[in-house]
């Protein structure tokens, strides 16, 4: 993933952001596409081993400092997690204010397509489900509607799509922290598996989610365009008070 930083709004070049903001540039198109692609293809082929996978975390085979490590980390794909990063950024960095719409669509608004496709396909989670059973079994229902609650929300991982929409959200921020944010997002996956919470498809499946989300709020579409206009007006309501103030 390539990010890049205008040092000046690109839609008001007479508009100085003030210290430590800058715009960035929109997320090429094709990189969420590609990503998401072959999520998916890892998706169905990990059902092969949703299973056996199943059955070695309900076991309890993952080391226990890596399992403090990966419960840790799960609020990087919790709305709350979200929310009070969300916080951070505006408390921390007043330059990127304005930008914190775009970010929480990229991550709740992923978690929240994930919540939508719950009510679509009942999949049982591996920890209520009957790992002995094949693994297509998991799926019991289509339009379930919320039925079986939350023991059959198995498909796909809304903390996953969450988190992986948010480390795409942070990455367009802050370039330099890409990788780290990528990392957080694979530990919110490892966690949904070794809690038996989610099988791996679910995971690869939601991770897709978050990068189609990535792609419809940072890239070049309507929805980016709409964010833009709003960041673009932010910037030129400041501009005057900011020339002010070094004045």
């Amino acid at each position: 993933m390539a990010f890049s930083h205008d040092p000046q709004d690109k839609h008001n070049t007479d508009a100085k952001p003030e210290r430590g903001s800058a715009t960035p540039l929109p997320l090429a198109p094709r990189t969420p596409f590609v990503l998401a692609a072959g999520l998916l293809a890892a998706a169905l082929a990990a059902l092969a081993i949703d299973v056996p996978v199943a059955v070695w975390c309900r076991e309890g085979r993952v080391p226990g400092d890596l399992a403090k490590v990966l419960t840790f980390s799960e609020a990087f794909g919790h709305g709350i997690g979200v929310v009070m990063l969300a916080v951070a950024v505006f408390v921390l960095d007043p330059g990127r204010r304005a930008m914190l719409p775009r970010v929480l669509a990229c991550s709740l608004g992923a978690g929240m397509c994930a919540n939508v496709l719950k009510l679509l396909v009942a999949r049982m989670r591996p920890r209520a489900f009957d790992l002995s059973a094949s693994v297509f079994d998991s799926f019991t229902q289509f339009l379930p509607l919320g039925a079986g609650g939350s023991a059959a929300q198995s498909f796909p991982s809304a903390h996953v799509a969450t988190a992986v929409g948010l480390a795409f959200a942070l990455a367009w921020l802050y370039p330099r922290g890409r990788g780290y944010f990528a990392v957080l997002a694979v530990l919110v996956g490892g966690q949904r598996i070794e809690s038996t919470a989610h099988f791996p498809s679910d995971v690869f499946f939601g991770a897709a989610l978050g990068c189609l989300a990535a792609t419809v709020c940072l890239g070049e579409g309507p929805v980016a365009r709409w964010f833009a206009r709003h960041e673009s007006s932010h910037w030129r309501r400041r501009a005057p008070r900011a020339l002010a103030v070094r004045r």
